[in-house]
């Protein structure tokens, strides 16, 4: 072959920090995953019976290309209620293939070659590649665990450049559990006015709060023209199979957004989107009971995780949202790549390096509380057999 075909910027990203864990552990018997960012509950069954019934009735066509406008309806009406965040859903709402197509769409409408995007350090492993795809750069803000992984105004002050176009904003954080109160998020608005940048706020996780209020930074004073919001279904209604999400931004964006949608996806699934709705109805009118017994489910297995991590001697900062705790193993010796490495091989345990999510990931582990209790506590019995073994 004379040349190669393959556009430098997608083979210069390295392949997902996470996934190679998950595909050796798949092919070990026995083995027990604290990796996974995934809800173990099934997706509540009024929700999958009104996909079912869809089918039944014969809904098998394409929908409007930014979503069904009930769907839409429901989305606005939700945002509205839980987050205080107004929408119009004919102009400024579109469902996407989950959230991660939201995502990528919003860079692609927005961001130019040669522009710089800050995503949070550690982050999300399909930020940085997502904004190397398009010919831009990816900069680290970096946080701290002693600022309880939060973004402050002077990290994002020592990670902005005059490139700097746009900042990706995650809170509650995966793979921290980190969670942004009112005052930072406000602090994060004047950063975001002072240097005229987009904002990209992904709140997939903004149900799964355990302290303090749900607050939407498309909901502060002055963001809502500068903020595309992202969310979806997969966290909150355990439904990551329906690949359901949605974006939420200004008129000129979204139309933007929507043009790239319509050439590459057309729309998503008519059944997950009938899902969706019913999952958003349901929730309006009870309560989001289902959310909430989830959520309170998460939280004490949130706590039997954190205390089982101080008892081995493993420093762990108190994640306040997602389902995540990120302790340390420095004292260890070992990296977090070694460490995960070992602890799958010797006792069967997968964890994800810190180093996946970025360089200031390092010396640190991420673990999923989203896990039946009982296999959980047999893998800490393992992970204190490890930790002994050192």
């Amino acid at each position: 072959m004379s040349r190669s075909f393959v556009n430098p910027a997608v083979q210069n990203v390295p392949p997902s920090g996470i996934r190679r864990f998950f595909d050796i552990a798949g092919t070990m018997q026995g083995a027990i995953s604290l990796g996974v960012g995934e809800p173990d509950f099934v997706t509540p069954y009024h929700i999958r019976n009104a996909a079912m019934d869809s089918i039944l009735d014969g809904e098998t066509q394409y929908t409007p290309n930014k979503g069904l406008p009930t769907l839409l309806e429901e989305i606005a009406r939700y945002l509205q209620e839980r987050f205080h965040a107004p929408y119009d859903p004919e102009k400024e709402i579109m469902v996407t293939v989950g959230a991660s197509e939201a995502i990528d769409l919003a860079l692609r409408a927005c961001i130019q070659p040669g522009d710089d995007v800050l995503v949070p350090d550690p982050g999300y492993v399909s930020y940085a590649p997502c904004v190397a795809f398009v010919g831009a750069h990816a900069i680290p803000v970096v946080t701290k665990v002693q600022d309880e992984f939060r973004m402050t105004e002077e990290g994002l002050e020592a990670a902005v450049t005059p490139n700097t176009r746009a900042l990706i904003l995650p809170y509650p954080n995966n793979p921290t559990g980190a969670v942004m109160s009112r005052e930072d998020l406000l602090a994060v608005a004047r950063f975001a006015q002072k240097y005229d940048l987009l904002v990209i706020s992904d709140e997939i996780y903004g149900e799964l709060i355990y302290e303090g209020e749900r607050v939407s930074f498309a909901a502060l004073p002055g963001m809502k023209e500068r903020t595309v919001l992202i969310n979806g279904f997969s966290k909150a209604f355990a439904m990551t199979g329906w690949r359901l999400g949605y974006a939420c931004a200004p008129r000129e964006i979204l139309s933007q957004m929507n043009k790239i949608h319509q050439y590459t996806i057309m729309c998503a699934a008519r059944q997950a989107q009938v899902a969706g709705r019913q999952a958003l109805k349901r929730g309006r009118e009870n309560g989001f009971e289902d959310v909430n017994t989830m959520r309170e489910s998460y939280n004490r297995r949130r706590r039997v995780m954190l205390d089982a991590f101080r008892k081995m001697g493993l420093e762990c900062f108190e994640p306040k949202g997602a389902f995540y705790c990120f302790p340390s193993v420095k004292h260890t010796g070992l990296s977090s790549e070694d460490f995960c490495t070992r602890l799958l091989q010797q006792h069967k345990v997968v964890c994800v390096p810190g180093t996946a999510f970025g360089e200031s990931g390092a010396g640190h582990i991420r673990c999923c509380y989203a896990t039946d209790m009982n296999r959980m506590l047999e893998a800490f019995d393992r992970m204190k057999a490890f930790l002994a073994s050192l």
